[in-house]
């Protein structure tokens, strides 16, 4: 029986853990013929493609176009095309506005939104004149509404759905489509467990596990959102099944965001 991405070439920015690897993961068990694994740290890209059938491991910084073409370039050496690529690589930084250190600020900005253009740019190079292509954002239901405390991190996923609508425009000729994906919280995933509670305990003086009850509350789904949640529908908006959208954000946030 055919798989749902058969033969498929795929790339992944931060792809070495986290969501990042189980998109990875999920693109390979779709049927992808090769994924390429670019991240920062490149030991853990290797060991992500060690666990998958064919993959190709990259050191790259998305903030710097001579490693995103270079990570482009190389993906379509290994494996001679580039059907999809999923610009999840991102940081978050939180702060109150008028204490938000303005470097900081620049950096969330620096990586989720002009990180994502770069990457577009460059897979955009690759797939107009193969007429075809998929490119897909990790953005974030902060991509939606405004974040507390959050400012840098929600322009950045603001700005994100806008530049995903405009390329989704600029290549809709080329048959590639452009589309975003706005998780909830991952409150299990290692971003939350290893920092965030922690960060928000601090800033909101209350105990990790209030950090945690308080975000749970706001779903009415009463559950955090999971990584599978979120593959399940980077599989669909990869694949043929979804030929007639692009430029769509859309939402895997259990009732929370709903526009």
């Amino acid at each position: 029986m055919k798989k749902l991405l058969q033969d498929r070439i795929a790339l992944v920015t931060g792809g070495a853990q986290g969501l990042g690897q189980a998109i990875c993961q999920r693109l390979a068990a779709e049927g992808c013929r090769g994924v390429a694994v670019a991240d920062r740290n490149e030991a853990a890209a290797r060991e992500t493609v060690a666990h998958l059938p064919a993959g190709l491991a990259l050191r790259a910084d998305v903030t710097d176009e001579a490693q995103v073409a270079e990570m482009v370039d190389r993906t379509v050496q290994k494996f001679g095309q580039l059907d999809i690529v999923v610009a999840n690589a991102g940081i978050l930084i939180s702060g109150e506005i008028s204490e938000f250190p303005a470097d900081q600020w620049r950096q969330v900005l620096e990586v989720d939104l002009f990180g994502y253009f770069l990457t577009a740019k460059h897979a955009a190079r690759v797939m107009k004149p193969q007429k075809r292509g998929v490119i897909l954002q990790i953005n974030s239901k902060s991509g939606k509404k405004g974040s507390y405390k959050n400012s840098a991190y929600a322009a950045a996923k603001f700005g994100g759905i806008g530049l995903t609508q405009s390329i989704a425009l600029d290549l809709a000729e080329y048959g590639i489509r452009v589309n975003a994906v706005c998780p909830g919280n991952l409150l299990d995933s290692p971003l939350w467990v290893n920092s965030l509670y922690r960060q928000y305990a601090e800033k909101w003086g209350i105990t990790e596990a209030e950090v945690r009850q308080r975000y749970m509350d706001q779903v009415p789904m009463k559950r955090s959102c999971t990584y599978e949640d979120v593959c399940h529908v980077v599989a669909f908006l990869a694949s043929d099944q979804a030929a007639y959208m692009t430029g769509q954000a859309i939402n895997v946030t259990g009732g929370q965001e709903m526009h």
